[in-house]
């Protein structure tokens, strides 16, 4: 049986648990116990030693993605690129990160092209940079907003292929994308902060302009920002699916399988069925 475990700050609402037993289960026939554990974000550097010796493998969530990097020995593929790990195999300390494959798998069964389409990302943290480097390879023309602009500079500097905006331009994009986390738990109701170029700051403008509305957060189903996109006329899709993607990802790299996005939608579709 696999050991397992989500850490972040607070993820007493995650459906990891549920969503790993289900894939391993089905797609591998191995059994396992997933914890959740959440940690306040002061406590991360004395408990982070302990995980390794409390699990086989555990993923990572905000806002510790970067966090837990300098414990490591080495980092795998999109993490290496993206400074950024949701995935850790405890035996030999390899970091992987799974959010871009699961974040286009998302984007493509949704419909939603992004190949020479503008999308604007919410937020330069480890989710936003992974949507962005998965974007920028997709042939995207990727914009990040940040209102950190040391964190949005290391980022940049770390990955390159987007524009980096300290302040968003009042014009259309095709896909908006919320990866702050503004929406969830304590801040549930509440939307983004957005500064303008013209120095206004609502959250809506961007909205009422876009395309599409895309949040990474899934509890709530809908967040105040997919709310607000509907009450604009805009299509909405939420992160569940990609939770979902990057899970059957990261369970491809704990059982050394490579992974299918066929085999991955057609999982989908059945852990959609068993839940309901």
């Amino acid at each position: 049986m696999l050991k397992l475990a989500v850490i972040g700050k607070d993820v007493s609402r995650s459906d990891s648990p549920a969503i790993h037993e289900f894939i391993l289960r089905r797609r591998f026939g191995t059994a396992c116990s997933y914890e959740r554990v959440s940690l306040p974000p002061e406590c991360f550097s004395v408990q982070a030693e302990t995980l390794f010796s409390r699990f086989d493998g555990f993923n990572v969530t905000i806002p510790f993605k970067g966090e837990i990097v300098p414990y490591l020995r080495t980092l795998k593929g999109d993490a290496a690129r993206f400074g950024a790990v949701n995935t850790v195999v405890t035996a030999t300390r390899t970091g992987y990160n799974t959010d871009g494959y699961g974040f286009l798998l998302m984007l493509e069964n949704a419909g939603i092209k992004v190949r020479g389409k503008s999308v604007l990302l919410l937020g330069a943290g480890g989710a936003g940079r992974s949507c962005a480097g998965a974007l920028c390879a997709a042939g995207a023309e990727v914009f990040v907003y940040e209102r950190d602009g040391a964190r949005l500079a290391e980022v940049h500097r770390a990955l390159g292929g987007f524009t980096p905006l300290e302040r968003v331009p009042v014009r259309p994009f095709d896909v908006v994308v919320n990866c702050t986390g503004v929406g969830m738990h304590a801040t549930e109701g509440q939307l983004p902060s957005l500064v303008y170029e013209d120095g206004t700051d609502d959250a809506c403008r961007v909205l009422r302009d876009c395309g599409q509305a895309v949040d990474l957060i899934y509890v709530p189903a809908k967040s105040e920002f997919l709310r607000a996109a509907e009450r604009c006329g805009k299509p909405v899709l939420n992160g569940a699916s990609m939770l979902f993607y990057q899970a059957y990802m990261a369970d491809c790299v704990y059982c050394s399988a490579a992974p299918s996005a066929e085999e991955a939608g057609r999982l989908w579709k059945e852990y959609q069925g068993e839940i309901e």
